[in-house]
């Protein structure tokens, strides 16, 4: 997925959030998509959208980017960012 617009509630989640820049350039780069049924796309670091981070930024990818493994990014139907967070939770294939 190209590297998206961030809308103003996207933008303020991000600072509320302590979610960089670059953990969402990673996520929208490596992230899985599922469907969230409403029209958005929802992307979460699943093992293998892991897998691809690793494999493309080496094993050094570690710290920083581990933040990435629980964000996840709500995108819309325009492509552009709608919010960002962190997963506490699993989220199930429906």
């Amino acid at each position: 997925m190209d590297i998206a617009t961030l809308t103003h509630h996207a933008q303020t989640r991000m600072q509320q959030r302590g979610i960089p820049r670059d953990v969402l350039d990673q996520l929208l780069t490596f992230g899985s998509e599922r469907h969230d049924h409403r029209g958005g796309t929802i992307l979460i670091m699943d093992k293998a959208a892991w897998r691809r981070l690793r494999s493309a930024c080496g094993e050094r990818a570690g710290g920083r980017m581990d933040r990435a493994r629980r964000a996840y990014a709500v995108v819309g139907r325009d492509g552009g960012v709608v919010t960002v967070g962190h997963r506490f939770k699993r989220l199930r294939n429906r």
